[in-house]
């Protein structure tokens, strides 16, 4: 049993690179994806409902297929306590609910690369909070440097005039207020796995969080007001990088040191960035790349060992 764990192919080193990397490139693909779909199916700027119509089925249907393959895997669905239940709908709403509300929203009034590089400021709040709220997880001078040089890169944002260097509420504001919801999501996770299965508890979450998307978005009179091939092909896609990214990702973690798989979360907002400006004709700033440079080096400073 020992030997076969340790020939397990989500812990040889090729296949733990690659599995991290395909998961971290799917969710960059996310950022031009997203608002390539919203031109599909006719999504403008100030249809808040439809756009939180459309992330609640995209992350509803994938957190079906999660708890689909968890059952098939024979994982156990049952929760420790009863009252643990309203832990996981609080999970599920900042997880999911509240956190993809925000990035919806906000990705709909930025331009795609520069929301890719603007969330992963929810990665250094993750690192801070956790300081915070956890004993084992020790604010190092390396930490601290790490932080220092990614929070560079997110003013680097900003450096210059025009539309590019603008901050708004809707586009840059609600960016970082999901990944608020992102960082404080983190923190929950510790104790969700000693309530639930991480993995069902992560299909829980994105099932149950994507409802509570749709139900407001149809309240808000949320349509999809055109349905075409393409804008489904683009929802299909979408739902495959939820369910293809969370379940490499968990299978990473429960097999792997966090930091070794964690590393490679830094490629999101490049990979984010790039695509943005090669499927959505954005312009491309130089201080996207400086920007890009920096959070990817604060999060290697941060991930990597001694």
């Amino acid at each position: 049993m020992i030997e076969e764990k340790k020939t397990s192919i989500f812990q040889r080193p090729v296949w733990v690179v690659v599995f991290a990397l395909t998961a971290a490139m799917a969710w960059g693909w996310a950022y031009p994806l997203i608002k390539l779909g919203f031109g599909e199916f006719g999504i403008t700027g100030e249809m808040t409902g439809s756009k939180m119509l459309f992330a609640g089925i995209r992350f509803a249907i994938s957190g079906l297929i999660v708890l689909a393959i968890a059952r098939g895997k024979g994982k156990d669905f049952g929760v420790v306590r009863p009252q643990n239940w309203w832990y996981l709908l609080a999970f599920a709403l900042l997880n999911t609910t509240l956190h993809y509300a925000c990035f919806y929203i906000g990705l709909s009034h930025s331009e795609g690369a520069r929301a890719a590089i603007l969330n992963s400021l929810g990665v250094f709040l993750l690192v801070l909070l956790a300081c915070l709220f956890y004993k084992s997880d020790r604010l190092t001078m390396r930490k601290i440097i790490g932080c220092v040089i990614g929070f560079a890169g997110i003013l680097a944002l900003n450096i210059g005039g025009g539309d590019s260097g603008r901050f708004t509420f809707w586009g840059d504001g609600m960016i970082i207020l999901n990944a608020l919801c992102s960082a404080s999501a983190g923190l929950m996770t510790r104790g969700l796995r000693t309530r639930v299965d991480v993995f069902v508890g992560t299909g829980y979450s994105l099932s149950v969080g994507g409802a509570l998307l749709v139900i407001p978005g149809l309240m808000m009179g949320g349509t999809l007001p055109q349905v075409t091939v393409m804008g489904l092909v683009i929802l299909g896609l979408l739902i495959a990088i939820s369910t293809l990214g969370f379940t490499l990702y968990n299978k990473l973690l429960s097999c792997n040191p966090v930091g070794k798989v964690a590393i490679f979360n830094s490629l999101i907002p490049v990979v984010g960035a790039i695509t943005s400006c090669l499927c959505l004709d954005e312009p491309f700033y130089g201080k996207y790349l400086l920007a890009a440079l920096l959070a990817t080096g604060g999060i290697y400073i941060i991930n990597k060992g001694k």
